[in-house]
């Protein structure tokens, strides 16, 4: 066989990946968004009432117990695999929570946007073709690093002692990696195991795997 009929062969069997939206991507983002939502809503009772015996015990402990509400953008990115899914979800997850009765109101959703961007960066930085256990954690992380960020004028952070913001950080980095990063992770594979991901990435690799 020929070079040329070989590289013709070869394009043929890896056509070219496209980071363009689909429908399905549209639609299968939306679910998700709303479903995040609804784990958001049930963790602003559980996750709150964590949050805040843990900073009773220590403040900037509590951070330890903000890791779910940092999921939507994980699962997000990890499923559609395109600029602006993890963005798209974890706002979206925000809007819902926030409609339904948050009782932190209309900022819920701009710690959705300061977390979904988090997570973006870390996709971008990989050029959004690595969606291994270790990136998934990372963008967990970085959904903390934004909600930090933005706290420290929306929360009044910045006024707080550095103890405080240290351990908050360090709290939020934990959580982001743990509780978003590899539960999230997780989340997805076993939703690619049911055959609902057929239609992605994810799922074609859970089958061939």
């Amino acid at each position: 066989m020929s070079s040329v009929s070989t590289s013709g062969a070869s394009s043929a069997a890896a056509p070219q990946r496209s980071l363009n939206w689909r429908i399905v991507d549209i639609v299968v983002a939306s679910v998700l968004g709303v479903a995040c939502g609804f784990v958001f809503l049930a963790w602003n009772t559980v996750g709150y009432a964590w949050f805040e015996a843990m900073d009773a015990l220590t403040p900037g402990l509590g951070g330890i117990a903000t890791g779910i509400w940092l999921i939507g953008g994980v699962i997000g990115g990890l499923v559609i695999r395109k600029p602006g899914a993890a963005l798209y979800v974890e706002l979206l997850a925000a809007i819902v929570s926030a409609v339904l009765g948050s009782q932190w109101g209309p900022s819920t959703v701009y710690s959705g946007l300061a977390q979904g961007i988090g997570v973006e960066i870390v996709l971008a930085i990989f050029l959004y073709r690595r969606f291994s256990l270790g990136i998934a954690m990372l963008g967990g992380m970085a959904a903390g690093w934004g909600a930090f960020v933005l706290e420290l004028f929306t929360s009044g952070n910045l006024g707080k002692t550095l103890q405080f913001n240290l351990i908050y950080f360090v709290t939020l980095s934990i959580s982001g990696a743990i509780l978003a990063g590899a539960v999230g992770f997780f989340v997805v594979k076993a939703l690619a195991k049911t055959g609902a991901l057929d239609r992605f990435a994810v799922g074609r690799e859970q089958h061939s795997a």
